[in-house]
This record gives C-alpha cells, structure tokens and sequence, in this order.
C-alpha cells in the first residue's frame, strides 16, 4: 500500500439551520460545517412528511382503465 496518498480525516462540529450541533468526521480542511437539514429537523426522521397524491393520479388511472 503507498504512504501519504490518503487524505487526512480529523473531526469537525456540524451545525445544523435549526440549530442542532453535533461532531462528525470529514476529509475537508473546516474546523466546523454548516448544514441546512439533519436528522433532528428532516420530515423523515420527525414523522411530520406528508404524502401527497397529486392531481389525483391513482383515482385517473382507475377512470382511464374502468377500474373500481
């Protein structure tokens, strides 16, 4: 294996547009990253995402194809 190609990979602090802060690792030259969504505000992790059948899809497939 070749010495010294790997880049070094040291731990920053993350903040996040809700204000949540945690520690992670990344190979960028920062002493701290800003996000805008993680997983304390992202709808999939809180439960509040919303489905949404838009145009009624299901309901004109059915009508299309005399489906009940």
């Amino acid at each position: 294996m070749k010495e010294n190609i790997h880049p070094n990979y040291k731990e920053v602090k993350v903040t996040c547009a809700c204000g949540e802060t945690f520690i992670s690792g990344t190979t960028r030259n920062v002493d701290e990253l800003k996000v805008e969504i993680c997983s304390k505000c992202h709808p999939f992790y809180t439960g509040k995402q919303k489905l949404v059948d838009s145009g009624g899809r299901v309901d004109k497939f059915k009508k299309r194809y005399g489906m009940k």
